[in-house]
């Protein structure tokens, strides 16, 4: 995998990175297809988005992060390489990690914004029963 945009120092690394994880060449069935979404002619005309599958475990890549076909051939194997640790590892990757971060950020704002509207709410009961006419013959 000689690519013209990824430097040799970072090639090394991935190369090391999948022999760790026994991620063969040959292993992986690579397809090229038509990119999509925002880019215009260049994207929609040249085959730059990658598909990888990693046979033995079944996973699948799509990368399409840029134009190069080089650098998204090289990306592809990246993320390959963090799910398939992921995996083996049993252990969340820093990404699900973050997305879960996310997640628990939300529902604690969505608390927040349920005991507010439940204020506001008594705060209307309030001002109505305020508004209650008073009976004349009571006085």
């Amino acid at each position: 995998m000689s690519e013209a945009f990824i430097g040799q120092p970072k090639q090394v690394l991935l190369e090391e990175r999948m022999r760790a994880l026994g991620i063969l060449e040959r292993d992986l069935i690579e397809k090229f297809v038509l990119g999509s979404g925002k880019g215009g002619q260049k994207i929609n005309k040249t085959s730059s988005c990658v598909y990888l599958r990693h046979g033995p475990s079944g996973i699948e890549v799509k990368c399409q992060h840029g134009r190069s076909q080089a650098l998204n051939r090289y990306l592809a194997r990246q993320e390959l390489c963090s799910r398939l640790e992921g995996r083996i590892l049993g252990r969340q990757s820093a990404r699900r990690q973050e997305e879960e971060k996310i997640r628990r950020q939300k529902r604690r704002r969505s608390r927040r914004q349920k005991a507010r509207m439940l204020a506001d709410k008594r705060l209307v009961g309030q001002k109505k029963s305020l508004r209650q006419s008073v009976d004349p013959s009571s006085e």
